[in-house]
């Protein structure tokens, strides 16, 4: 491509500081475009436009807020088929996935909070009767909690989803009157810059909705520390939410940290493996495995524990591994050599801690080029092996044996994670029980599915705070109480 990208900055458009740096596809290894190099100078005025900007959006009219949001929704909607091959040109992801899962889910997440914008968040309390104190006289006093936009969002995303996790993120603040700072994955940018432009293009006022890029952690380093920013919505690995976490204190932000995970797939002794072994190979089949919530780690009745592995076994070869524009193709490639790489080497650990690799996906022969690890499955794994308990980000499952319910949820609970776990059972009232004593933010009962009006983050290291549906608004606002005499 040979479209000049920019930085959009208190509702101009502006070359990075920095230059450019190349946008690489991960199945050609060839520059798909190059993105602007913003420097830090350049973040901090992004925070103040968008703080200077923030009072006056605060009081736009809902129906202002509501007509933006689906403009931006009904230009997602005509300009998907070329933003579909951008992104699939950018993060690798499957021509399947990428016309399905990444602009249509973006599209439906600007309608939803478009709807979601008219709803009244306020909570009314009960009159409450107080006696007289040196305070104040006694009497019936009425309260209402209000809600107040935070203020200034920066929301950084990752490289998975880079449209449906910012459109997961701005929209949902926008509704409630809060301005916003885009910080995109430094893999992926391009497609949340042509979304910028064409938030831009709909009449956002100048400042409401900024975006900077850049391949280094400078810049996103100063829109957690600058008081110009008043919350930071971070999606990615647990290492840089601890970082987050720590910056943010010093000018106490409100944070929404949604981190790494490390999926338990929990197979009792009465499971259907047909349901079971279709929602764990979602590992490999569903974006290369690089999703927070995969149940990459089988954790298996003992009784199961054979068919399992070798119905995952031949389940494997079945998922064809290749061009990512081919319709047929179930496996693409991962986002760059260094998450391959980082990806062989878990699978490496897995074998020299005594697992055995039945499926190796390392280097598939038939791929020339692009960064492709195939489905891996490591059996025979112990709840302190390394690829047991660390994020791998990639298509391997490590499967796990247990003897008895009690010691199943034991290694499913045993790592710092706790986002997305999973509980395969025929008995409905035994998944459940079960299901409510697993550490984890969110548990499918016999389904990979998602409810999307749920709340959605993590517990333990995974993360902070909730959105998804109505909780998604609630997750941008603070909570204002206000009394009055009765």
């Amino acid at each position: 491509m040979t479209k000049h990208y920019r930085l959009l900055i208190g509702g101009e458009w502006v070359d990075g500081d920095e230059g450019v740096y190349d946008i690489v596809n991960p199945a050609t290894e060839q520059v798909v475009g190059s993105a602007p190099e913003a420097s830090v100078d350049q973040a901090l005025a992004a925070a103040h436009a968008a703080q200077q900007a923030f009072p006056a959006w605060w009081r736009t009219p809902v129906a202002e807020r509501v007509r933006l949001l689906n403009a931006v929704a009904d230009k997602l909607l005509e300009r998907s088929a070329d933003l579909v091959t951008l992104i699939i040109s950018e993060t690798g992801a499957t021509a399947m996935v990428g016309s399905r899962m990444q602009v249509p889910v973006a599209i439906e997440r600007f309608q939803r909070y478009a709807r979601g914008a008219s709803k009244d968040l306020t909570i009314p309390l009960a009159p409450s009767p107080t006696g007289a104190t040196p305070l104040a006289p006694g009497g019936l006093i009425g309260a209402v909690v209000n809600r107040q936009p935070v203020g200034v969002v920066a929301c950084i995303s990752p490289y998975n989803f880079p449209l449906v996790n910012i459109a997961g993120k701005i929209a949902p603040a926008l509704a409630v009157g809060c301005t916003v700072v885009i910080k995109p994955a430094p893999q992926d940018p391009l497609a949340v810059i042509e979304l910028a432009e064409i938030m831009h293009e709909v009449g956002f006022p100048p400042g409401v909705v900024n975006v900077i890029t850049s391949s280094r952690p400078e810049p996103s380093v100063a829109l957690t520390e600058t008081r110009d920013v008043d919350m930071v919505s971070f999606t990615g690995s647990t290492g840089v939410g601890e970082r987050i976490f720590e910056a943010g204190g010093k000018t106490m932000k409100r944070l929404l940290l949604e981190l790494g995970g490390k999926g338990a797939g929990l197979v009792l002794c009465d499971a259907d493996l047909d349901v079971a072994v279709g929602a764990i190979a979602s590992v490999w089949a569903f974006h290369s495995g690089q999703i927070c919530t995969a149940p990459t780690r089988a954790i298996v009745h003992s009784s199961r524990y054979d068919e399992l592995v070798t119905r995952l076994a031949a389940y494997a070869p079945n998922l064809k591994v290749g061009d990512p524009t081919s319709m047929d193709t179930i496996v693409g490639p991962v986002i760059s050599a260094a998450q391959r790489d980082r990806i062989e080497g878990y699978i490496a650990m897995g074998a020299a801690e005594g697992g055995d690799v039945v499926v190796d996906g390392r280097r598939p022969s038939h791929m020339e080029r692009g960064f492709y690890v195939g489905p891996t499955l490591i059996a025979g794994c112990r709840q302190g092996m390394t690829p047991v308990q660390e994020e791998i980000f990639g298509p391997v499952i490590v499967v796990v044996p247990f003897e008895d319910d009690d010691e199943g949820i034991a290694i499913a609970n045993s790592t710092a994670f706790g986002l997305y776990d999973y509980v395969f059972s025929t008995d409905s009232d035994r998944a459940y029980r079960t299901a409510k004593q697993l550490r984890s933010g969110n548990v499918g009962i016999n389904t990979a599915q998602r409810n999307h009006n749920s709340p959605f983050g993590g517990f333990k290291m995974s993360g902070i705070g909730r959105d998804g549906g109505d909780f998604g608004m609630l997750a941008y606002t603070e909570m204002q109480t206000i009394v009055w005499p009765g």
